[in-house]
């Protein structure tokens, strides 16, 4: 089970549920109301889960944006004593469509830990397949997770003076990218030069991501590579779907901003609005 991923199905779960080795990672978050993931995991998750929070284990206290990275020994840290090791296969899952367990995925690539899937279709397509669903929560032997720095991101400083042939793909709704609304952070539109793709369209209606072929187009389209491309969100968290799904696509690691706009934003930077 190495090397796998960016995405596995609910067959290869099921194959590979008892293995030693495997970690699932419960991560259902909802931006209304930050404890209510957690309330489901409790009441139930897929057999063997571990709850990964975003709030305590994939934000740090401080930092740029709404939901700055953590500190890599912290986060290592953190996963190690949930059962997360450097021998650990990993693979997250949500409910939306990818769109928090991607953020998992990125953190542990991002730190060198490739063993890393999401699952597509998370708990629904679990579900679907009549996999079983439990509320025992399990208890694994804290593990060693090698901490190492950050790898594939940027800041505002230098988004701001990216160099010509650059893209820089906002991931967001596109009425908050035109500023038509901006329901948390302090100013409202997008990054002047940015292009609109939104995260949500890279699954189709049940959650599950659209093949290789139909993503390649979408972010070829728009001249979005793993070697040019910068992507934000809001606060950093769907962006890493956006990241995952380039993946998929077969176009590479595209660059992170964490901060995001709600970095940009709170700054001050130019903004654009409108399409």
């Amino acid at each position: 089970m190495t090397d796998l991923g960016p995405l596995v199905d609910v067959d290869w779960l099921t194959a590979h549920l008892w293995d030693p080795h495997l970690r699932l990672a419960d991560c259902r978050w909802y931006l209304a109301d930050s404890q209510q993931g957690r309330r489901e995991y409790e009441s139930a998750h897929l057999p063997g889960a571990i709850f990964v929070s975003v709030e305590e284990h994939l934000t740090g206290p401080d930092g740029p944006g709404r939901h700055p990275l953590p500190d890599p020994r912290t986060f290592a840290a953190a996963m190690g004593e949930l059962g997360v090791g450097d021998r650990s296969v990993v693979v997250a899952y949500d409910n939306s469509g990818g769109a928090i367990a991607a953020r998992l995925w990125w953190m542990l690539t991002a730190l060198g830990h490739h063993n890393v899937a999401v699952l597509d279709g998370g708990v629904a397509a679990w579900s679907d397949g009549m996999g079983d669903l439990t509320d025992e929560e399990p208890e694994y032997e804290p593990e060693l997770l090698t901490a190492r720095p950050w790898h594939g991101i940027i800041d505002r400083h230098d988004v701001a003076r990216l160099p010509l042939g650059s893209v820089v793909v906002d991931a967001r709704a596109p009425e908050r990218f035109r500023g038509e609304t901006e329901p948390i952070d302090p100013a409202a539109g997008h990054i002047p030069g940015a292009v609109n793709l939104p995260y949500a369209e890279n699954v189709d209606q049940s959650g599950l991501f659209r093949d290789g072929p139909w993503l390649r187009g979408r972010y070829v389209d728009a001249r979005a590579d793993g070697d040019h491309t910068v992507v934000y969100c809001g606060s950093g968290v769907t962006a890493c779907h956006t990241i995952l799904a380039m993946e998929v696509a077969g176009l590479g690691r595209a660059t992170l901003y964490p901060g995001s706009w709600s970095d940009w934003a709170t700054a001050g930077l130019p903004v654009e609005t409108g399409d």
